[in-house]
């Protein structure tokens, strides 16, 4: 392990809070009875699925924008994303009084796209199956002069992530392990730095589809290893690969990746909607579905949860719901 200060600390993330303040929600954190039994453990869920733009998305992206100078805030930002990302950075630009470019999969959802434009971005669209949306991405913020706000691979967003966590402690206190979905891995590292620079002793335990478990193989192997691009109905954890820079925070700090499967994140979107009355996407149902399902091994008495999202358009919700899609 290595010694030196990693990229992202316990006071980036206080630094980062600062600067939400008033501008991302301070999400509720939501107890039930019936989950407790179930589980056989005191469970709090952090529910993000009540952030703005309907995702912890909008904590990195807002935070990231934020400190950009009055240069680069006047010229815009650019950002790649088929879905939160997308959304969260085309509010923060607008809450900052600048525009944001917004490079899209041709196929990317509607009601994405339709919610992404609603505040104000310009999209460019590409074809994910032949174009390389970062190479895209870099070549127009070059030629328009604009920044680029990465969905993950960046410490200001990072910190801006972990907020929630930060929250979550802040409010029930003690927790003895703290569950986290992981995507490209910006939400699950700036969760476990608040999470070990708090607590020390928490166990952080991150959660994939089973199609998707390029984390968890990376993370036993040592190094990045990438998979063929996974087929999940959970979206937002579609990844190949993790990131650089996410990975080097993970390596350090996660005690462990479980997975699911897409019938268990089903079950537990079902789960939330009938005992919690809350609305959860496939991404965010997965930290709910591995406790559900009891894939979190050694199970402590108190366990914190990030319900990473909401954004589910009504059809596509009932159809998983029901178990199609």
């Amino acid at each position: 392990m290595t010694t030196s200060t990693p990229p992202v600390t316990l006071d980036d993330v206080r630094d980062a809070a600062v600067r939400l303040k008033g501008v991302a929600h301070r999400t509720p954190v939501l107890r039930s009875r019936a989950l407790d039994a179930r589980v056989g453990a005191e469970t709090f869920l952090k529910c993000e699925n009540f952030q703005r733009v309907g995702a912890f998305k909008f904590r990195g992206a807002y935070h990231a924008a934020s400190r950009l100078s009055p240069g680069q805030l006047a010229r815009g930002i650019a950002a790649y994303s088929s879905g939160n990302h997308a959304q969260a950075v085309a509010l923060a630009a607008r809450e900052l009084g600048t525009t944001a470019v917004i490079v899209m999969p041709e196929d990317a959802p509607a009601s994405k796209r339709a919610a992404t434009e609603g505040y104000g971005a310009e999209i460019v669209t590409y074809d994910r199956y032949t174009g390389d949306r970062v190479a895209l991405t870099e070549a127009l913020a070059a030629d328009r002069g604009l920044t680029v706000i990465p969905p993950y691979e960046h410490p200001h967003v990072i910190a801006g992530q972990g907020t929630a966590a930060l929250e979550l402690l802040e409010e029930v206190g003690e927790l003895d392990a703290l569950i986290v979905p992981v995507g490209g891995g910006g939400l699950i590292a700036g969760s476990a730095s608040v999470a070990k620079g708090l607590r020390p002793g928490i166990r952080v335990i991150g959660v994939e589809p089973e199609s998707g478990d390029d984390t968890k193989r990376s993370l036993e192997a040592g190094r990045r290893v990438s998979i063929p691009v996974p087929h999940t109905i959970a979206d937002g954890q579609a990844l190949h690969t993790p990131g650089e820079l996410t990975f080097s925070l993970n390596r350090r700090l996660v005690d462990a990746v479980t997975l699911v499967s897409d019938d268990e994140i089903r079950a537990a979107m079902r789960f939330a909607f009938e005992r919690l009355k809350i609305v959860v996407e496939p991404s965010g149902a997965t930290p709910l579905a591995a406790l559900l399902c009891g894939h979190v091994e050694r199970l402590p008495r108190r366990v914190g949860v990030i319900v990473s999202g909401g954004n589910v358009d009504a059809d596509r919700f009932a159809r998983l719901c029901a178990g199609a899609d």
